[in-house]
């Protein structure tokens, strides 16, 4: 089966770490075929279908030549996604003005016949801070505003607060605020610049010392083993890209409560891989776009989530 990946330059790829190269090696196993673009490869003219330039590739197993293409810029070849067997998006966030126009070129080659996982409209309709809204017996106490009065209400109430940007990844732009409000209206000018962009707020959790946890679920099916990412050096992030030590373990009871949970919900709108943030007993996000960690648990637990992950994608595209 010819599957298409569309995701961030494969050069930008550091793949000791990176989920969608697992993906990719465990489907070219299976004797899949392998083709790449990025969502500016993505065209739709009338009377045509929605076409990506796509290079096809195929993964070496050298650890720095990792894979060879067919095809070299500029002189990608054109495909309409509906003729793959499968289109998987996997480009990172942020989810921008760009992301949300492929989800939109995406949602029409599936009118066209294009299997496409996760489903654009889906990622349209979960974007990861807002997306936990919807489950409030899950969260912390959690204000999402543009105004600064309600934040300043907010820390009022809960004295020791997390800030962050609705559209970061990674960490970033995230501030802790303590009780003593040290820096607030800085913290506050900085995110919202003066009342034009939304920020969430959530209360503090003092479980981040165990960890920001992973749990991903495939297929509405929870992964028995998540990552705790724990923050080092005094920082309050334990995102892996801000330095946080990536710890595997098993789903706690809470954990597989959580996952049993929204997994069925998320999968039946087309979620085919989430990655359900947790700290303590609450979930802090619901990651859709392109969640990661599966190289995390094999490496310290020998579960193949990217063996998982195949098994539930190609299940998912003989059941289209």
């Amino acid at each position: 089966m010819n599957l298409l990946f569309i995701a961030d330059p494969l050069d930008s790829f550091k793949i000791h770490k990176d989920t969608t190269f697992v993906m990719m090696r465990a489907l070219q196993a299976r004797g899949h075929h392998l083709s790449v673009c990025e969502p500016k490869d993505l065209m739709w003219q009338r009377g045509g279908r929605v076409t990506a330039y796509v290079r096809d590739i195929a993964l070496t197993g050298d650890p720095v030549a990792w894979y060879i293409a067919e095809q070299a810029p500029p002189h990608e070849r054109p495909q309409a996604l509906a003729d793959f067997g499968a289109v998987l998006m996997r480009k990172d966030p942020p989810f921008d003005s760009e992301f949300f126009y492929a989800t939109h070129l995406l949602e029409q080659a599936e009118r066209e016949g294009a299997r496409v996982f996760n489903r654009p409209r889906a990622l349209r309709d979960h974007p990861e801070k807002l997306a936990i809204l919807e489950f409030p017996e899950l969260i912390g106490p959690t204000l999402v505003t543009r105004d600064a009065s309600d934040i300043r209400r907010f820390h009022a109430e809960h004295h020791d607060i997390i800030l962050k940007p609705l559209d970061g990844m990674g960490g970033m732009g995230i501030f802790r605020v303590k009780a003593d409000g040290l820096n607030l209206g800085s913290v506050i000018e900085t995110l919202n610049r003066d009342g034009a962009q939304t920020v969430m707020v959530q209360k503090f959790l003092p479980e981040i010392a165990q960890g920001d946890k992973r749990v991903l679920v495939i297929g509405g099916q929870a992964v028995p083993y998540c990552l705790a990412r724990i923050p080092q050096g005094g920082e309050v992030r334990g995102n892996l890209a801000a330095g946080g030590k990536g710890v595997a373990q098993p789903l706690s009871e809470r954990d597989r409560f959580i996952a049993e949970t929204l997994g069925p919900v998320l999968a039946a709108r087309g979620l085919l891989l989430a990655g359900v943030d947790v700290i303590g007993d609450c979930v802090t996000e619901i990651n859709v776009t392109s969640p990661t960690c599966f190289q995390e648990i094999f490496d310290q637990t020998g579960f193949d989530v990217a063996e998982v992950f195949a098994n539930a994608l190609e299940a998912a595209i003989a059941a289209h």
